[in-house]
């Protein structure tokens, strides 16, 4: 089990998201739980109100399905 952090910057602004992790048999991990990601993100519709906890866990989880973690934890283990 782990937490993985990705972050990134623009000028002075910086963005991050966490979650915690599990290894599972066959080398292979996942997400503890999708809707328990952490972030100082906040999100908006086209409108600019500020979206509700589970659409803004639904933006989080397509912005980490994007993301190389699972191999970059798996490269951390010794597994590639």
């Amino acid at each position: 089990m782990g937490q993985t952090l990705w972050q990134g910057a623009e000028g002075h602004a910086v963005a991050g998201v966490a979650w915690d992790w599990v290894s599972l048999p066959a080398g292979l991990v996942a997400m503890v739980d999708p809707m328990a990601l952490i972030t100082n993100l906040q999100f908006v519709n086209h409108a600019g109100e500020v979206l509700a906890p589970l659409e803004s866990a639904r933006q989080l989880n397509e912005i980490v399905h994007a993301l190389p973690w699972q191999y970059e934890v798996q490269r951390a283990l010794g597994l590639h």
